[in-house]
């Protein structure tokens, strides 16, 4: 009868570590960012966020959001009326016809990563949409941030020219 206790006690022990440990993978930290706004810089002035360059233009938006779940990759970002300031391109995208969301991990340290969404179109009146997957998050993302990275032309290839604002992190259970 004692060998029956402690194998039912071991088990329950068992049972409550496992039942907390999938209580605690279900938490999620979701990061978002309630703005969208373009970079600010002088024409052929490199403007970096950590290793990611600026593009060779001021830019401008109307807005945007992004939202990137830590843990699971869950990612959605749109921006609109993304456009230069000042050039022949003033008040357009130009050349710009496709571009990533970029996450972006540890910014300026030494663990800096950063994460791309896949490319999607920049429309003409400078508007893009995102909702899928970034795929290898690390375990800890310190200060997250998120930037539009231009995917098309080539010349210009992984060049910020947005950034999400107003960012706020949540941990929350599904």
């Amino acid at each position: 009868m004692r060998n029956k206790t402690k194998i039912v006690s071991l088990m329950i022990g068992v049972l409550l570590i496992a039942s907390a440990s999938f209580a605690q993978n279900r938490d999620r930290t979701v990061v978002r960012w309630n703005n969208v706004v373009g970079v600010t810089t002088a024409i052929n002035v490199d403007n970096p966020v950590g290793n990611v360059h600026a593009g060779t233009f001021p830019w401008t938006t109307q807005g945007g959001h992004a939202k990137v779940n830590l843990r699971t990759g869950a990612t959605s970002f749109d921006v609109e009326g993304l456009s230069i300031v000042g050039t022949v391109f003033s008040g357009t995208p130009g050349p710009i016809t496709a571009v990533t969301g970029c996450l972006v991990c540890d910014a300026g340290q030494d663990t800096e990563g950063t994460f791309d969404t896949p490319p999607v179109p920049l429309d003409a009146q400078g508007n893009a949409v995102f909702s899928g997957q970034i795929d290898n998050i690390p375990a800890t993302c310190s200060n997250p941030l998120f930037l539009i990275r231009i995917q098309t032309p080539a010349g210009a290839l992984g060049r910020w020219i947005a950034t999400g604002t107003q960012r706020s992190i949540q941990t929350r259970g599904q």
